[in-house]
């Protein structure tokens, strides 16, 4: 009875058009009143919680950085400076495509932020050279995917604060991942030069060497965000909200000196901030509501407890919990569906014996997959988007399809060797 209640109860609010909060908010209020005798108070006890957590203060900033950097055309500077690097790799500019996302992901935090930054730039410059349109923008969508996983991330910021775990080891354990995600997306687009080069145009002259160094003297705004946001964190200088603070105030300086940003850009991106933050908080109190009630009735245990009888072994419960993501990839976005899930498979895979931090890099890339999955996958949209409708949602979906793929193989080398995110923070913590 209760679980048909929990499973009408939420299915039947998102039905009827409801918000996705509201709908988990509500559930978790139904629960809490007709099957915990009437507990309503865990649930706001729970929002006030997590609310006041001095980690989760930092995700509006981060949220404020990465629409500081897409609208002050920081961008094209850096992504200029990139671009003679890969004029004469197989793939050429589609790499880096993948480089730059991978550097903003050092400083965004964000899937969409990522893709939006880059798309703006790099998708009207490789359309006007020849590339194909569509495999272009599926770049970018995949490349905006690590926006999520190189620290910092909104996503390990969330998963840092509501599931109490160091928010140091999260970002340290996110590095490997992130820099293994943008090789094999690198090594796909190496490979797919070869086996489909009319989507690639001929190759131009080569770069001087010294040309190329001196390009590099373009990213000098990119080193001083990541020194200010990851350098400050690392070092033991600043929490994570700290430096958030500290790397908008620096977005904006650079904005105002050698960018476009203006009095009235900030403004529009203080906006557009604020609503991005106002959309998640919601999501992430109904999320709080539903957990508290799961939690109160002891449904994560009930699940673990099931998983003890039928003697799942540790693969067993990987292969359900990639499965499960993957369904639900089709139905959620990416930090929705974080937040709808890990209160069940958290304690499921602790009980098993994952590590905590490990399970929050491998959920990170399972979400990565669905921001890439139609029909709710976010960095699809960005882009058809940016491309101003010129790449259909089906034709960037087809193209996405071997990237999807790169990504589940990362999770699948991620574990086989969970040393590639535990590597780094058993070293330095």
């Amino acid at each position: 009875m209760l679980w048909l209640a929990l499973g009408g109860s939420l299915f039947g609010t998102v039905l009827t058009g409801a918000a996705l909060g509201a709908a988990l908010g509500l559930t978790g209020f139904v629960i809490l009143q007709f099957f915990a005798g009437g507990s309503t108070e865990l649930a706001v006890l729970g929002v006030w919680n997590l609310m006041n957590s001095f980690t989760l203060s930092s995700v509006p900033m981060f949220i404020l950085l990465g629409d500081i950097l897409v609208i002050s055309g920081l961008s094209s500077r850096i992504y200029g400076a990139v671009v003679p690097f890969f004029e004469r790799v197989p793939g050429q500019l589609m790499h880096s495509n993948i480089a730059v996302c991978t550097l903003f992901g050092a400083v965004s935090g964000s899937s969409a932020a990522t893709s939006a930054a880059v798309g703006s730039v790099a998708y009207r410059e490789l359309a006007k050279r020849g590339y194909d349109k569509a495999a272009t923008a599926a770049s970018l969508a995949a490349g905006g995917t690590l926006g999520l996983l190189i620290p910092p991330s909104l996503s390990l910021l969330i998963f840092a604060a509501w599931q109490d775990v160091s928010v140091g080891r999260l970002f340290m354990a996110g590095i490997l991942p992130g820099l293994m995600m943008s090789g094999l997306f690198m090594l796909f687009i190496l490979c797919d030069s070869y086996r489909r080069p009319r989507l690639f145009p001929a190759a131009g002259p080569a770069v001087p060497l010294r040309r190329k160094l001196a390009g590099l003297l373009d990213l000098w705004p990119m080193a001083i965000l990541i020194g200010a946001v990851l350098g400050t964190i690392y070092l033991g200088l600043a929490t994570p909200t700290e430096a958030a603070g500290l790397g908008v105030l620096a977005a904006v300086v650079l904005g105002f000196v050698i960018g476009e940003l203006t009095p009235r850009k900030l403004m529009e991106a203080a906006m557009t901030s604020i609503a991005s933050f106002g959309a998640l908080s919601f999501v992430l109190v109904g999320a709080v509501v539903l957990t508290q009630a799961v939690m109160a009735l002891g449904l994560p245990k009930q699940i673990a407890d099931v998983a003890t009888t039928f003697k799942l072994s540790k693969v067993e419960v990987l292969v359900f919990v990639i499965v499960f993501y993957l369904v639900m990839g089709v139905f959620f976005d990416g930090i929705s569906l974080m937040l709808t899930t890990v209160p069940f498979i958290y304690p499921v895979m602790t009980g098993v014996g994952f590590d905590p931090v490990w399970i929050g890099i491998f959920v990170t890339i399972m979400i990565e997959i669905g921001m890439l999955t139609p029909p709710i996958g976010v960095n699809l949209f960005v882009m058809v988007a940016i491309t101003r409708q010129e790449v259909e949602l089906n034709s960037l979906s087809r193209e996405c399809l071997p990237y999807w793929v790169m990504l589940l193989v990362g999770a699948m080398l991620l574990a086989i060797f969970p040393q590639i995110a535990l590597f780094l923070p058993d070293m330095l913590f």
